[in-house]
């Protein structure tokens, strides 16, 4: 007997390997999925803009990164003793001018250029509740903490979202043409809507994916993030403290899942042996300097150095951040 219902992963007709680049952007669900495979060594660039939240954002960033060769002075705004751009989160804001626009096409540059070589763009939606600057009826990635007078909030329609979308494929094919879309809800819920505010933008976006994915079946698909956490795990347990956040245990669900639709049984495999290098690295000896631990370190830079030989395009030059993490658990 099945005491919950199964949310069911397409059987999707490609697969994800080492090989594959990939642009991820969207909500910080985003950046959930971006760290388990970056940990693992894929070759992908996670929101270069920073957490984006609904889906305007996400399209004029997209545009962005084929269209626009850098940012400048006239893209900047100031508030608050901190020079931002409407385009991008918080993390890139700066006292300093040429800092911010510095640390903003640092990230726009690698941007730039996976976009031109991605085979896949997963994009997860978070909200359709966007911010209208009233200067310049510009929707906004992030508010950058001004007050809420400057700005005029309102819900997308699935149509509005359609419509932006069924024009990126024109726009993007003069950078590349071969990029396929992975779309996803995040299952992060937005209370601060209310219930069903919340609900009701979920649904909009739910809406809106759907309508793509079936205008182009052969570039577009749906990963369902959000149908898992809310259907077959479905309980506060799998939540965290502040009841909005999915929790380490629901994010796990959601990452086996993930790779058991997209990773073939050799990425699976190459993920085994990176696994057991880097938990090497994360342990914490009691005694170092014995013959003991010099025996352990010299075992585990044997593997890795045998790794690097077998496995040359994997993305080594992230093994330093990744070292810094926690194991999965």
């Amino acid at each position: 007997m099945k005491f919950f219902t199964e949310a069911a992963v397409s059987d999707y007709p490609f697969r994800i390997d080492h090989r594959t680049p990939m642009l991820m952007m969207g909500s910080c669900f985003t950046e959930t999925i971006g760290s388990y495979l970056n940990r693992y060594l894929f070759d992908i660039t996670v929101n270069p803009f920073g957490v984006i939240y609904n889906p305007l954002s996400v399209y004029r960033s997209l545009i962005a990164l084929a269209e626009k060769e850098a940012y400048t002075e006239d893209d900047m705004n100031q508030y608050n003793g901190l020079y931002f751009s409407f385009d991008h989160y918080t993390r890139f804001s700066h006292p300093d001018k040429k800092r911010a626009l510095q640390n903003i096409n640092q990230a726009f540059g690698e941007g730039k250029r996976t976009i031109r070589n991605a085979d896949y763009l997963l994009i997860t939606f978070g909200t359709a509740y966007v911010y209208r600057y009233r200067e310049t009826n510009q929707v906004v990635c992030n508010c950058h903490k001004i007050p809420s007078s400057g700005f005029i909030r309102e819900l997308l329609t699935p149509e509005a979202i359609v419509e932006e979308f069924s024009l990126l494929f024109d726009r993007l094919k003069k950078v590349n043409e071969k990029f396929k879309i992975i779309f996803t809800i995040s299952p992060v819920r937005h209370l601060k809507d209310g219930a069903h505010g919340n609900q009701v933008s979920k649904s909009t976006l739910l809406l809106a994916v759907d309508r793509i994915c079936s205008q182009c079946p052969d570039r577009c698909l749906y990963f369902p993030s959000y149908e898992i956490v809310m259907d077959e795990l479905r309980d506060y347990r799998f939540y965290a403290e502040d009841m909005v956040h999915p929790n380490d245990l629901a994010v796990r669900v959601i990452r086996e899942k993930f790779a058991s639709a997209f990773f073939s049984v050799e990425t699976t495999g190459l993920i085994g042996k990176l696994d057991a290098v880097l938990r090497d690295f994360q342990h914490k000896p009691v005694h170092t300097g014995t013959p003991a631990h010099n025996k352990f370190l010299e075992e585990r830079d044997k593997k890795l150095e045998s790794l690097k030989a077998a496995h040359p395009y994997l993305q080594w030059s992230k093994l330093t951040t990744m070292e810094r993490q926690d194991p999965i658990k």
